[in-house]
């Protein structure tokens, strides 16, 4: 009985014994592929295009004209402002015509000055003012 258990013990040990350096031989770094195998064997995520939408050619144009329109309006609204600006100016007294044009010299040296403050906080901002 004892030789019995030794052989169902002895020949699995026997047999991993052999194969172990069976299974080391195998293991081998491989060597690197060629540089053209290389690039073409690989390749990266594949891009999709955007598909661009587009609507009627009469809605095209009157989205265009709209804009078009409303760049219009900012630009003579702010010439209006302006011309406003300069009769009121105009219609005053010498002295006080004085004091307005020295009160927007002052408003627009305070408004530089917080902007530079502002500004030079900033990395990108602050070059203009180096």
């Amino acid at each position: 009985m004892n030789n019995l258990s030794l052989k169902k013990i002895f020949i699995p040990v026997l047999i991993i014994s052999l194969a172990m350096p069976v299974c080391q031989a195998q293991s081998f770094d491989r060597p690197s592929a060629p540089r053209q195998q290389r690039s073409f064997s690989h390749k990266g995520p594949l891009k999709h295009k955007t598909v661009k939408v587009k609507g009627p050619k009469a809605a095209e144009k009157s989205k265009k004209d709209q804009e078009a329109k409303q760049s219009k309006i900012k630009k003579d609204y702010g010439k209006y402002v302006k011309e406003n600006q300069k009769r009121s100016i105009e219609i005053q007294t010498p002295e006080v015509k004085a004091r307005m044009k020295q009160n927007i010299k002052d408003a627009d040296t305070n408004y530089k000055t917080k902007h530079k403050n502002s500004a030079t906080r900033t990395r990108s901002a602050g070059k203009k003012y180096r």
